[in-house]
């Protein structure tokens, strides 16, 4: 099994917005954990240990409720539009070796050639996976790949039991190009070059005209 991350709560038997109030100055986040067929059980979480759990993606959860605990992930987490505080977490049980589906963001690592740019066409990618081997990413590995290469998903190298749901083998998970504001700039660049360099011979033209011209004009003077 891999790690999971452990969290101690308490069942909580109050409930409404009332309740959730004084949850929250408790620094308490109100919790429900669904269990299949089986009645939900409703807990409270300390505030700044499960928000700070909740920075990993698709994390595997024990939550412990005074003698009792159950395997978790997140199901889903509400939070202030404004404040941005959690509000509430729904997680659902899980049993050790069970695979389920989850959402995997996807992430394009190292630097292309040249000028060219990673652009992630897929955010994120469905995937079916037991509970202990849930990914929390996908690195796309960019390195040296060239303007007009693609990463699809066929080409990803995948953890071991793992596997894609609804995803085309074909379909791109990363473009590689030069964006057009960079081509636009080399192009400006390349205008700005050749303009000083007319300009530059058309200068130094002149200034040969007006040499030649000063012999001229002096001779005319002596005759005179």
């Amino acid at each position: 099994m891999a790690n999971t991350i452990s969290i101690e709560g308490e069942v909580r038997n109050e409930f409404g917005k009332g309740a959730a109030r004084r949850m929250r100055v408790a620094k308490e986040i109100p919790a429900t954990i669904y269990a299949g067929g089986n009645d939900p059980v409703f807990v409270k979480l300390p505030m700044r240990e499960t928000t700070l759990a909740l920075r990993r993606t698709n994390a595997l959860f024990t939550i412990k409720y005074g003698k009792d605990s159950k395997m978790a992930v997140v199901k889903d987490v509400q939070r202030n539009p404004v404040k941005r505080i959690i509000e509430h977490i729904d997680f659902y049980e899980v049993k050790a070796g069970e695979k389920i589906e989850v959402d995997v963001p996807v992430f394009a690592i190292g630097t292309p050639k040249g000028a060219a740019v990673a652009f992630v066409d897929i955010q994120q990618l469905r995937v079916r996976a037991s509970v202990d081997q849930l990914p929390e990413r996908i690195d796309v590995n960019v390195d040296g790949l060239q303007d007009g290469e693609k990463v699809f998903a066929k080409d990803l190298d995948m953890p071991k039991g793992v596997e894609f749901v609804n995803t085309d083998p074909e379909e791109s998970v990363v473009t590689v190009e030069v964006p057009e504001d960079a081509t636009a700039t080399t192009a400006v660049s390349a205008e700005d070059t050749a303009a000083a360099g007319a300009e530059g011979a058309e200068g130094a033209v002149a200034e040969g005209d007006a040499a030649a011209a000063a012999p001229a004009a002096d001779a005319d003077a002596d005759k005179k």
